[in-house]
């Protein structure tokens, strides 16, 4: 019984942790692909992007720059910084991972896109590495 309940306390931290930096994630990969797209990224652009309200992307681009993972500054566009990029290439690679083995399994792109949404910030290091064993056979 005390094996089962260290076991659940690992599980399920590991799961918090993972949520914690979900919302960094998305952010730091949405600013990273809105870069690449158009040359710049501003916080109406993220608004757009996940259909939020402007005071809800000002907030976290507030706490993501007090994290050091974006830059801003007042009417200037939104910057990733060294840790905010190695973030969001770590990020998109883990989804385009998770998106290609869902598909490769018969999923539909459509549902695989939506399910990869979630599932990337939740896969250990193993089953990443096993996804992609999968997909390079």
């Amino acid at each position: 019984m005390q094996e089962d309940k260290k076991q659940n306390s690992v599980r399920f931290s590991r799961t918090r942790k993972h949520h914690a930096n979900e919302t960094a994630e998305d952010y730091v990969e949405a600013v990273a692909e809105i870069i690449d797209a158009s040359g710049e990224c501003r916080v109406l652009d993220l608004a757009k992007y996940f259909d939020v309200s402007h005071v809800t992307v000002s907030r976290i681009v507030k706490r993501l720059q007090g994290e050091d993972l974006l830059v801003t500054r007042p009417y200037r566009p939104i910057s990733l910084t060294k840790q905010g990029a190695k973030m969001a290439r770590y990020a998109k690679q883990r989804h385009e991972i998770v998106l290609d083995f869902l598909v490769a399994i018969g999923v539909d792109t459509q549902t695989a896109e939506i399910d990869s949404e979630g599932i990337e910030h939740h896969v250990s290091a193993k089953t990443l590495a096993a996804m992609k064993r999968f997909l390079t056979k």
